[in-house]
């Protein structure tokens, strides 16, 4: 499972203590907030799909978008600059 790490500045933790009661716990909540977003939405996606190609959908949330072949943001900005630019 992946761990990520953020560091701020003095001045952005001091702000952000300010304006919340736990900085921690509002960052895991905003991270945990964008995935179940995401995760909606490519689930969403694949049952459409799914179903539009006259298969079944089973499995969870989380085991359709293990199994989702999804394209990561670096690869669809490395395609698009390509179809915007043409072959290098």
């Amino acid at each position: 499972m992946p761990d990520y790490t953020i560091t701020l500045t003095d001045a952005e933790d001091k702000a952000l203590a300010h304006d919340c009661v736990s900085p921690q716990q509002w960052i895991e909540n905003a991270i945990k907030t964008k995935c179940r977003k995401v995760i909606k939405r490519v689930v969403e996606s694949e049952i459409t799909r799914i179903r539009n190609q006259g298969g079944t959908v089973s499995g969870t949330d989380d085991e359709i978008v293990m199994a989702a072949n999804l394209e990561t943001g670096a690869e669809r900005l490395a395609r698009e600059s390509e179809m915007d630019n043409g072959p290098q």
